[in-house]
C-alpha cells in the first residue's frame, strides 16, 4: 500500500511525514516524529495514556489515523512545558507526588490541561470526572486530583 503524505502542526512546527494509511497517529508521532512521550497502553482507547489534543479535541491518538491529522493541529506532552520552565500542572505533579511509574502521566497531563482550558474553576467532582479515561495502576487518583486542584488554582491566580 502506498504511503500518503501528511502536513500537520505538532506542537507549533510544521511536520511533514510519510504515513501508512492504517497507521495510528501514536504510531506517527512516536516512529515519524520521534516524539515518544505519548504512550500505548491499550490500543483500543481505553486508558488516555496516548491522549493529545487534535485540532483543540482531547482524543487518543491510538484511535486516530495519523492521516486525519492532514493540515490539522497536534498538541502532545512534549509541547507542555516552556523551554525554561515546567507548566504548572507538571510542577505541582512533582509537587505533590502525583506520580510513580510515569507511564499515565503524559496523558493525564494533556486531559488535565484541556479541562483546565475548557474550565478554569473546576470541582473536584469535575476534575474526577473529566480524568475518567485516563487510568492509573500505580499512584490511586488522589494524589492527581490534589495536584490538578492546586494547579487550577495557581493559573486563576496568574490570571487575574
Amino acid at each position: 500500500m502506498s504511503k500518503v503524505h501528511v502536513t500537520t502542526s505538532v506542537n507549533g512546527d510544521e511536520v511533514e511525514f510519510l504515513a501508512d494509511p492504517r497507521e495510528t497517529l501514536l504510531d506517527c508521532l512516536r516512529d515519524h516524529i520521534g516524539l515518544t512521550g505519548s504512550k500505548e497502553g491499550c490500543g483500543t482507547g481505553d486508558c488516555g495514556a496516548c491522549s493529545v489534543t487534535l485540532d483543540g479535541t482531547l482524543v487518543c491518538s491510538c484511535l486516530v489515523l495519523g492521516v486525519e491529522a492532514d493540515g490539522k493541529r497536534v498538541e502532545t506532552i512534549e509541547g507542555m512545558a516552556d523551554e525554561a520552565e515546567l507548566h504548572p500542572l507538571q510542577r505541582k505533579f512533582i509537587e505533590h507526588a502525583a506520580l510513580q511509574c510515569g507511564f499515565c502521566t503524559p496523558g493525564i497531563l494533556v486531559a488535565a490541561k484541556k479541562l483546565l482550558e475548557t474550565n478554569p474553576n473546576p470541582t473536584e467532582e469535575e476534575v474526577r470526572y473529566w480524568l475518567a479515561g485516563n487510568l492509573c495502576r500505580c499512584t490511586g487518583y488522589d494524589k492527581i486530583i490534589r495536584a490538578v486542584m492546586d494547579a487550577a488554582a495557581e493559573l486563576r491566580q496568574e490570571a487575574a
